[in-house]
């Protein structure tokens, strides 16, 4: 028997899945542990082997990779706990990271906030200017060497940088992704010096023009390199004494997975490692129920994560900003705000209610889980309003405590506001399913999507509980809980699912027609690149695919549209393709009329992802067949529940989702529970088992 498994380490909880080669699979959850994540890692696969009645050793054995998304190198970049880095560039251009091309006063911010020009101020410097070095050398745009390194300078710089105590050194010179012969050097001289040394090239980070976001990338990477191999090396250590022998594998913003030992390397890929899995999910689960079109939305215990599934594939962006700056980081493209679980209530200085994006996270944790919280949460109100059976919280082995919800919801809301502890919830309830909508209309509608085309996925310990009321908010006819065993691990399913995905990117600025030759060879030289390194993964694949693309404008443009590029040899038909590919793009992204052919190409940056297929994936076995038996036997209780203050409190059928089977058809009002999630099938609306167990919610089928 072989496992895969797949460990997701969010904000409060961290999420395993197992599956077998023969269809059986197991999750489990653990209370993440923010002082040291690797801790809550080992005691969710831990317990993942307690559910399977063996030891955590037997279990190691019969396991063929694990898949993590981590947290810690999005943490670092979030609170500032990076390492400290200095900086090596060209002589004369020490400044670009500094002046930021004029993009640093309005990077990441919306149209009302660029306006307000008084309130806009550039991030702080990534690194003080005094570690930040120059060196005599010069690299031309067609990647000639113009004047030679000055060893002796680069020796100076590093030894100056050393003397400041800098725990890695991040180098970037002009045009070095055409001819990285000079940051090699540099390398090898900061290894000559300092042997163990963290050092992070811009020719192998970001090998992409424009220099600011190329300086900033690299520097940000290697801020966050030291980090995450801090964090990798000691837990892979620590599996490897507990009976692991196959390899850990950890997912990248873009969806796939790379080894450990190789992820610190590329460490900005791993920013989006947690946001990911779901999406990865989504799509996997699309395929065996025909979703094409899929909003994937997560509701954890810290964040609410939205991404979009068009077409079979998932949204990609090229470029990420993360603390204001731009970087070169090809990721899924995830929406996220403070929303959880264990978003906090609070009162602003106008007395508005307020939801998030604090969160009491894993400790102390919501008020009603008795462990020195006394802050109100969405947990809380969802608690009081009857939704959530608090014996039965994570299938019991969590007991909560609905006086202290109580408690905090009336003297910290509901007293300034002159309302009962149940209004209170009420109005939290409210404002938690309006700002989660209005979060999933930004990403859908403002993308120029019709959310009546998309299926709307729901996952996560809270995406079922809410999903109901984000989902009519956007007028989807049609919301999939995943399979009930899943649900609230549904991204660490994703990450078992995943298959190791490598990037690699080459900026090479022409005008259009490009010789097929060149073409050629810039593709040839990046799958050169990224078999290689999947080589080096340790991972035996069943096949292995490539794809490619090119990032293309008009002339005189500042931003390109990536388009999708055939494999193989290219002729000059091929690249005419290309061009006529390209317009049809930028007029279904822009609207029809808006490109402008007469200003002619530039095909700018190329760029090839190529997936190792894992020989075994995870599959979600069929559900039992009601086999005529009524939804009846499922029925636990009634409860007073409040989940529409416009109908009021109702006495609602409780069901278990362990005795429903495929063909079970609720119709709302009622409740589903399941050890690891809560599902609401409102008024108006019916509840659906599927073959694969997923409960299907449609509205407008309901008894009112």
């Amino acid at each position: 028997m072989t496992y895969v498994i797949g460990v997701d380490v969010g904000g409060t909880f961290t999420d395993a899945f197992a599956a077998d080669d023969n269809g059986n699979i197991v999750s489990a959850k653990a209370p993440s542990t923010p002082a040291d994540f690797s801790r809550g890692v080992l005691q969710a696969v831990t317990e993942l082997a307690n559910r399977l009645d063996r030891p955590v050793e037997q279990l190691f054995g019969e396991t063929s990779y694990i898949a993590h998304g981590t947290t810690a190198t999005l943490n670092a970049l979030v609170t500032g706990n990076v390492s400290k880095v200095g900086f090596i560039t060209t002589k004369g251009h020490r400044d670009s990271i500094y002046i930021m091309n004029l993009e640093g006063r309005y990077a990441g911010l919306g149209p009302e906030e660029v306006r307000d020009i008084i309130a806009t101020r550039k991030p702080a410097p990534l690194i003080p200017k005094r570690r930040a070095k120059e060196v005599t050398e010069r690299v031309d745009y067609k990647g000639s060497v113009m004047v030679a390194l000055n060893e002796d300078e680069a020796r100076q710089a590093v030894r100056e940088l050393l003397d400041e105590g800098v725990e890695a050194i991040a180098v970037s010179l002009l045009w070095s992704f055409l001819n990285p012969a000079h940051e090699r050097r540099i390398r090898e001289i900061v290894h000559e010096m300092a042997p163990d040394l963290y050092v992070g090239l811009s020719s192998e980070i970001s090998p992409r023009i424009r220099e600011y976001a190329r300086n900033a990338t690299t520097i940000m990477s290697t801020q966050v390199g030291p980090t995450l191999r801090d964090y990798l090396k000691p837990l892979k250590s620590d599996l490897t004494q507990m009976g692991l022998q196959a390899p850990l594998l950890i997912m990248q913003g873009s969806g796939g997975t790379v080894s450990a030992e190789e992820a610190p390397g590329y460490a900005i890929t791993t920013i989006g490692s947690v946001l990911t899995g779901g999406v990865v999910g989504a799509t996997m689960l699309g395929e065996r129920l025909g979703h094409k079109n899929i909003i994937s939305t997560d509701v954890g215990g810290t964040t609410f994560l939205v991404g979009l599934v068009v077409d079979g594939e998932a949204v990609f962006t090229n470029t990420t900003t993360m603390n204001q700056y731009n970087l070169n980081v090809p990721m899924m493209q995830v929406n996220s705000i403070g929303s959880g679980g264990g978003a906090i209530a609070w009162l602003d200085e106008g007395g508005n209610l307020r939801v998030g994006p604090r969160s009491a996270g894993a400790s102390p944790g919501p008020a009603c889980y008795g462990a020195g919280g006394e802050e109100p949460t969405v947990t809380d109100a969802d608690l009081v309003l009857g939704i959530i059976n608090p014996d039965f919280f994570l299938g019991g082995k969590r007991l909560l405590d609905v006086e202290l919800a109580k408690k905090a919801l009336k003297e910290q809301i509901g007293d300034p506001l002159g309302l009962s502890a149940e209004e209170a919830a009420a109005a939290v309830f409210e404002i938690q399913n309006a700002q989660t909508a209005d979060l999933v209309r930004k990403v859908v509608v403002e993308t120029g999507y019709d959310p009546r085309d998309f299926a709307m996925y729901a996952f996560g310990g809270a995406g079922p509980v809410h999903c109901f009321a984000y989902g009519a908010e956007l007028g989807v006819q049609e919301i999939v809980v995943p399979l009930g065993q899943t649900a609230a691990v549904f991204s660490a399913y994703g990450l078992a699912a995943s298959d190791v995905v490598l990037s690699a990117e080459l900026s090479d600025p022409a005008n259009f027609p490009v010789g097929a030759e060149n073409l050629n060879s810039n593709f040839e030289q990046l799958e050169r690149d990224v078999r290689a390194r999947l080589d080096a993964q340790g991972v035996k694949f069943a096949d292995v695919t490539v794809q490619r693309e090119i990032d293309i404008r008009y002339t005189m443009q500042i931003f390109e549209v990536p388009t999708p590029v055939k494999n193989g040899k290219l002729d000059e038909g091929d690249i005419a393709q290309i061009a006529a590919d390209f317009e049809e793009k930028y007029a279904t992204l822009f609207g029809k009329g808006t490109g402008f052919s007469e200003a002619g190409f530039q095909f700018i940056t190329y760029r090839v992802f190529a997936t190792g297929h894992l020989p075994f994936k995870p599959q979600l076995p069929e559900a039992p067949s009601a086999n005529g038996y009524t939804a009846k036997g499922a029925l636990k209780e009634h409860r007073r529940v409040l989940l529409d203050t416009r109908l009021g409190w109702r006495e609602t059928p409780i069901y278990d989702y362990g005795k429903l089977a495929a063909g079970h058809v609720l119709e709302g009002p009622a409740v589903v529970e399941a050890p690891t999630t809560t599902v609401v099938i409102s008024a108006g609306s019916t509840g659906s088992v599927d073959h694969l167990g997923n409960v299907v919610i449609r509205y407008g089928q309901g008894g009112e």
